[in-house]
């Protein structure tokens, strides 16, 4: 029996801030998780208040999962300073010539301690 092909399934994104312990120590570390997408070749980007970010930006390999969808992982490091000035952070999954989904953090919905 063949296994019926899954057609392009967009992933569901989340975006996690960094936690106020990472903050103390002069690091943010925004993490965006992106899950039950097919096929594997979804890209994440990130974008800081609607620009292309210059931060430090680093990607999981697809993980397959039991029901043939794939999970991903992407993380953005900026400096404690440049996050406390930064207005959104929005990361983008995009898959070939389909129209981008995006997810975006407004910092100021993340708790300042």
């Amino acid at each position: 029996m063949r296994v019926k092909q899954l057609g392009r399934v967009p992933p569901s994104l989340t975006v996690l801030a960094p936690s106020s312990e990472e903050l103390q120590q002069g690091k943010a570390t925004v993490m965006c998780v992106a899950n039950k997408g097919f096929p594997s070749d979804w890209r994440l980007s990130w974008k800081v208040d609607g620009r292309s970010s210059s931060g430090e930006e680093s990607r999981s390999p697809g993980a397959l999962q039991n029901d043939g969808h794939y999970s991903w992982s992407s993380t953005l490091r900026l400096p404690a300073d440049q996050w406390e000035k930064v207005g959104s952070v929005t990361c983008e999954a995009t898959q070939g010539s389909h129209t981008p989904l995006s997810q975006t953090l407004m910092t100021d919905q993340c708790s300042q301690s």
